[in-house]
């Protein structure tokens, strides 16, 4: 008489029972997984049926966080830019990937061209860049340029009194 399993409501010669993706044999002791009535190895398993991580596409087979329509690793739920994981749990969200506010605010572009921070509040734009009203000063005295009236030279502000000492 030869040797013979039952899984899956049926009986089976050892040799017979294979995964159904891969081929390869379950092994006397190898647990495996069940999908519409076939039976799978782990690693096809979760590669074939498992939620894919929103950042490194491998499948999760553990825990994870769901954010952004998608389903990640928590140790891949990290600001798409610089790695860093999200202090307090805040993240912003730009074409449906996780950032830190900086790196959120340097790609919306309003992070200030003098501190590099995210401008998050009122900004002055000029020269073509964004700066916190407090950063846009005078390249020379390094006073505020908060009235709106500068002059520009060699792609730096200055107030009327110092280019006027300066370059007239």
């Amino acid at each position: 008489m030869q040797r013979c399993m039952t899984a899956l409501g049926k009986t089976w010669h050892p040799e017979h029972f294979i995964c159904a993706h891969c081929g390869n044999p379950f092994g006397p002791n190898e647990s495996f997984h069940e999908k519409e009535g076939r039976p799978y190895c782990h690693d096809d398993y979760y590669a074939l049926f498992a939620p894919k991580c929103g950042a490194c596409d491998r499948p999760i087979c553990d825990s994870f966080v769901s954010a952004l329509k998608k389903q990640w690793h928590p140790e891949c739920f990290n600001c798409m830019e610089c790695g860093e994981s999200f202090k307090g749990g805040n993240f912003f969200e730009h074409d449906m990937m996780p950032y830190c506010e900086k790196h959120y605010y340097n790609r919306q572009g309003a992070a200030c061209s003098q501190c590099k921070a995210p401008i998050s509040g009122r900004c002055i734009t000029a020269m073509g860049q964004k700066y916190h009203p407090e950063h846009f000063v005078c390249a020379f005295c390094m006073k505020q340029l908060s009235m709106g009236t500068f002059k520009e030279h060699g792609e730096r502000p200055y107030c009327m009194k110092c280019y006027g000492k300066l370059f007239v």
